[in-house]
């Protein structure tokens, strides 16, 4: 059976284009093979890529005995541990997401407005007027410190000094395409001691998972039913048999809602800013909401949220879906694939599809407001069974940073320069980590119209 539109480039050609520029990468194949084709990267199975709705369509809607998607993940192994809800297929997925779902949805997502707020409040209390500062570094803090409140309740103590610089350090040690290879490269994973990269690396990382069993032997200690962070949730929650969750999927919650919330709100701040029209419209909707409105609130205004969308839709912080691989051979997508074929639905590719998108190359907030797109249509947290369990509370932060801190300050680019996409780890983030510099403090505006009071 042929791949459809295999790429003549060497597999190692492949992979260091993927690394070092993904989304030209993704470009160039679009233009030359059209909305299919096969990705080699050296190291990997071939991947099959569409960017066709109804390719993605199918994808979703299968049934899911039909493939298996963890054993796809497997470069984020070393990072979140052998039982990680990415790396798992089957019934052990199911009965993992099953456990997670709760913390995730209904009240305890609606709880966790009032944390964000008073976090960011608190990263932004001491800015400067017209010192420059870069926002991916505030909004990075800001997603941690609420991982840490938000996950495991924690704001203050010593486990809490530890956590917060180990996992910065962490993933700045892949906060470019070099430092990332070493994720696609496993034969630049070796442990040549602390002073080696990769070291290093297997060093944090177990200094981060003893703390993270410390502060759930003690949890377990000193329960309190009454807690809705989500480790103590998450230890309320047992299947059957009386079985819990593992460490594993706290570190999965760690790296994987902090990094790409920090990355999609650097975006949007950037673009927010890079139009003045844009700007200025979100600013009268946030100043309309009611006096002493809740945090909560801003999650419902419209142009708020079409910006969020449009954020996530230019470019997606993660290139393509969790590829399905094929566990015997059959036909989708209008073709028979042999046996562990990957199919792969391209976020990035899909989103700039100009009979979707027209104009995709422009930020336009307006789309979302005038069409409403299918689940196959518009897919920044995937689609399926492997939807991102974290999306209503990533939407949700991203809504409440923008919103409070807009509302309070008046920034401005420090500069020209085009921000573009850059590799970090396996995200996508800016190049530049968008410098903006603060002109003024919007307090009086805030005393008289506050929608998201000062706690």
């Amino acid at each position: 059976m042929t791949l459809p539109n295999l790429l003549p480039m060497s597999p190692v050609q492949q992979l260091l284009n993927w690394i070092a520029r993904p989304y030209p990468f993704l470009d160039d194949c679009a233009q030359k093979y059209g909305e299919r084709f096969t990705l080699r990267l050296w190291g990997f199975p071939p991947l099959v890529m569409t960017s066709n709705p109804q390719d993605i369509k199918q994808i979703f809607s299968r049934d899911t005995k039909k493939f298996d998607a963890g054993k796809s993940n497997a470069l984020v192994r070393p990072l979140l541990g052998d039982n990680s809800l990415v790396l798992l297929d089957g019934d052990r997925h199911k009965h993992h997401k099953k456990l997670l779902m709760p913390p995730f949805h209904g009240k305890s997502i609606k709880s966790y407005a009032d944390i964000i707020a008073n976090i960011t409040d608190k990263a932004t209390s001491e800015w400067e007027i017209d010192k420059p500062f870069l926002i991916h570094k505030i909004v990075q803090d800001i997603t941690l410190e609420v991982i840490l409140s938000v996950v495991f309740g924690l704001s203050e103590g010593e486990r809490y000094q530890q956590l917060k610089p180990l996992l910065t350090d962490m993933l700045d040690l892949m906060g470019s395409p070099w430092r990332s290879s070493f994720l696609f490269l496993p034969l630049l994973q070796q442990d040549w001691g602390a002073w080696s990269p990769w070291g290093n690396i297997v060093r944090m990382r177990k200094t981060i998972y003893r703390l993270l069993q410390a502060e759930i032997d003690q949890r377990r200690i000193d329960s309190n039913a009454e807690k809705q962070d989500v480790l103590s949730l998450m230890l309320l929650s047992k299947d059957e048999q009386g079985n819990g969750l593992t460490d594993d999927e706290l570190m999965t919650l760690l790296v994987g809602g902090h990094e790409t919330t920090a990355s999609t709100l650097a975006w949007a701040f950037y673009w927010i800013h890079k139009q003045p029209q844009v700007k200025q419209k979100l600013l009268e909707e946030i100043d309309h909401l009611a006096e002493n409105s809740e945090p909560l609130s801003c999650a419902s205004l419209p142009y708020l949220t079409a910006i969020c969308n449009e954020t996530l839709r230019i470019y997606p912080v993660v290139p393509f879906c969790f590829a399905r691989i094929t566990k015997f051979p059959q036909q989708i997508m209008g073709q028979y694939f042999p046996t562990d074929t990957a199919l792969v639905a391209c976020t990035y590719l899909l989103h700039h599809r100009e009979d979707l998108y027209p104009q995709s190359r422009q930020f336009k907030p307006e789309r979302f407001l005038e069409r409403q797109f299918l689940p196959h249509e518009f897919i920044p947290f995937g689609g399926g069974d492997r939807r991102c369990l974290g999306y209503a509370l990533a939407e949700l932060e991203i809504k409440v940073v923008i919103a409070r801190i807009l509302k309070s300050y008046e920034l401005y680019l420090a500069n020209d320069e085009t921000v573009v996409p850059k590799r970090r780890g396996v995200t996508i983030a800016t190049s530049s980590g968008v410098p903006l510099v603060l002109k003024s403090r919007r307090q009086i505006l805030a005393q008289r119209q506050s929608p998201l009071p000062v706690r």
